[in-house]
């Protein structure tokens, strides 16, 4: 690795640990009690999970769909290939 990148690979580290502090003391001096913020922290993490989980699976059906069609166009037998190429 070049000087260059590990002098960015260390700003980056410094990036993500300045904020996961930050975070940390924004927790700390939150004006909601302990149990309501991991409530809190705990429904954002579900909902994020939720939405991960949905855009996994339309980027799965996505790629899917682009292998079929790709699969279409090199066979040469296959009429609607043709269509669809053209």
């Amino acid at each position: 690795m070049s000087d260059q990148g590990r002098q960015v690979a260390k700003v980056a580290a410094l990036v993500a640990g300045g904020a996961v502090i930050g975070a940390g003391i924004g927790l700390l001096f939150a004006p909601k009690a302990g149990a309501e913020t991991r409530r809190d922290i705990s429904r954002y993490a579900k909902k994020a999970q939720v939405q991960a989980t949905r855009w996994s699976r339309s980027v799965q059906s996505g790629v899917k769909d682009v292998v079929d069609r790709s699969k279409a166009l090199i066979r040469k037998d296959d009429p609607r290939a043709r269509i669809e190429a053209v």
